[in-house]
């Protein structure tokens, strides 16, 4: 049943209650188990009974009755809670579902997941029924109410008061935020700061989105509510966040794989305690996932020389603590859901076996359970769908200003160098055109990106933050190849050169997610973001590049459905134009 305040019925606490008496058989019995006790931060020897989805007794004992009951002999091997991923996007081209199943398969087992995509693209009803329908999984999965949409919307009627209030009340949404609006709640955003006493009110946590912070920003900031941040990108950022009272998240992702380190920043500064860090990926994409979720993380953090229990709990305890979850969540100890990871040791944290909400996940490395397929259908959750044509000569480059990319997701504006009145440009230089259109055809903006890459024709895409589509290259035939392309799949990406489709990622849900299974889906990315390499693509991360052109949290400037954005000034420096 779906998550509610009472997760057991008065009638199946009364058939646990009969598992501990010897009445009742429990469905499952780990023996001899040397399990992390995280109350002692010790290993300790004992039996862990499991009734259906909840562990039910710790201790010396074994049952008396054992019909039905599957026992299980964890002589020379260890147990340690599930892994929880607190700070999961579960949208970059995976969807939330295969997502869980991927990262369940190597213990992390509760994940705390960002709501934007649903909140923008499902209607209320159908999106809480939708985190409802996955909160069924073996998985635990939480949410956040975003309160912004992270970039300048046309309409922003998605934030409305009673879609706010309902997301906020849910049971399974635990957290406000991320704050990336915070600048506009400084200044006097008193709707935002609403929501962030409401979130207060309800007694969950609100987290921040606070790179470079200085003290006093991160001290106001607390003061209006903000109780975390994951922004923390040297060892001393991190200390200043500890020290003012903040629980600090350690991020290791894609495009910011700092965990090594900033753990020995941390420790070189003196730090050796780490009750008040947490881990997190910060929704990498399919590929940064190749060897791993949380546990890959808690590998790096022993190998940053981090004990191996500050490392399990930074994965487990401590985020169940944060979030007030421990009464069921982050301990092998009475009461919690059965969310085990058996090891080979503490300094391997990959797991042998992986029991989530009592079943059998991954046993002796073989998969257990298969996740039943997800019924998309009935949310209405359509292809990318384009009934409109775009035309070569519709595409014109006569703006004085254009866009650079710093790095993966940092743009700043540059005076345009080459011409652009012709429908192709050299390649060998980092000059491209760039033109962003509204995903119903009403508007577009066109102007040239320096920093993309030298030798690609025709790239389109609608994995971006504001649903719209991107196009970019050196050759306008090509980039409308591309984009017929897109028309074609029902949104996702697509490379075109020499006007042949040469690679592709169709994106079957809102233009956004893929149905794919990870395992299908990274070499699929892999092999993508390999062609772009090939033509000059250079930073870090073009997944996270095509998410975050509009994404208004991020210096300078900006490409949103109003024109260009300059972030600062909060002021629209060239308008988007009606076609």
């Amino acid at each position: 049943m779906p998550e509610r305040l009472y997760r057991w019925t008065k009638k199946r606490m009364r058939q646990q209650l009969e598992v501990v008496r010897g009445e009742r058989p429990p469905s499952l019995v780990l023996k001899n188990a040397t399990y992390l006790n995280v109350a002692r931060r010790k290993w300790v020897r004992g039996n862990i009974w499991v009734s259906d989805d909840r562990i039910v007794y710790v201790g010396n004992e074994l049952p008396n009755m054992v019909y039905d009951t599957e026992i299980v002999d964890c002589q020379n091997m260890k147990i340690v809670p599930g892994y929880m991923e607190h700070h999961a996007h579960p949208f970059q081209l995976y969807n939330p579902h295969t997502f869980a199943k991927y990262a369940a398969m190597t213990g992390t087992t509760t994940l705390l997941n960002d709501n934007m995509m649903l909140f923008l693209h499902l209607e209320k009803k159908k999106a809480l029924t939708f985190i409802e329908e996955l909160d069924e999984l073996p998985v635990s999965m939480f949410w956040w109410a975003r309160y912004d949409a992270q970039t300048e919307l046309l309409n922003d009627d998605a934030f409305s008061n009673s879609k706010m209030k309902e997301w906020l009340d849910h049971p399974l949404v635990i957290q406000g935020g991320e704050l990336t609006a915070w600048p506009k709640v400084l200044e006097g955003d008193d709707a935002t700061l609403h929501w962030m006493q409401e979130t207060t009110h309800l007694r969950k946590r609100i987290e921040g989105h606070l790179p470079g912070a200085s003290n006093k920003t991160l001290s106001q900031l607390a003061l209006l509510g903000v109780t975390a941040d994951h922004e923390a990108m040297t060892g001393e950022e991190a200390v200043r966040r500890l020290d003012l009272g903040y629980v600090t998240s350690l991020r290791h992702s894609s495009i910011r794989p700092d965990l090594a380190r900033i753990l020995k920043e941390m420790k070189a500064i003196g730090i050796d305690r780490f009750d008040r860090c947490l881990l997190t990926t910060d929704g990498s994409p399919p590929s940064f996932y190749k060897d791993g979720v949380m546990d890959k993380l808690i590998a790096i953090a022993i190998e940053s020389g981090v004990t191996p229990i500050d490392a399990y709990l930074m994965a487990s305890y401590n985020p169940a603590v944060y979030y007030q979850l421990d009464h069921k969540l982050g301990m092998i100890a009475p009461g919690r859901i059965a969310h085990l990871n058996i090891i080979q040791d503490e300094f391997h944290p990959t797991p042998i076996s992986v029991i989530a909400k009592g079943q059998w996940v991954l046993k002796d490395k073989k998969r257990c359970v298969t996740f039943d397929q997800f019924s998309w259908d009935q949310y209405e959750t359509k292809p990318f769908h384009i009934d409109w044509d775009l035309k070569e000569d519709e595409l014109h480059f006569s703006m004085p200003m254009g866009i650079e990319m710093v790095n993966s997701v940092i743009l700043k504006p540059y005076r345009i160098s080459v011409e652009g009145s012709h429908p192709t440009i050299r390649n060998g230089h980092d000059e491209s055109f760039f033109v962003m259109i509204d995903r119903h055809g009403k508007w577009q903006l066109t102007t040239m990106i320096k920093g993309f890459a030298t030798h690609v024709k025709g790239f389109a895409s609608t994995f971006t933050v504001t649903g719209d589509i991107i196009l970019i290259g050196k050759s306008v035939p090509d980039m409308v190849r591309a984009f017929n392309a897109l028309k074609e799949q029902g949104g996702g990406l697509a490379l075109v050169e020499g006007g042949e489709v040469i690679g592709r990622i169709p994106l079957e849900i809102f233009g956004m997610l893929s149905k794919k299974a990870m395992e299908d889906l990274i070499p699929e990315e892999e092999e993508f973001v390999s062609l772009l390499r090939e033509r000059g693509y250079k930073y870090e991360d073009p997944i996270y590049s095509m998410l975050f052109f509009s994404s208004t949290h991020l210096p300078y400037i900006r490409v949103t459905q109003q024109g260009i954005y300059d972030v600062k000034k909060k002021t629209i420096l060239f308008p988007a134009i009606m076609r």
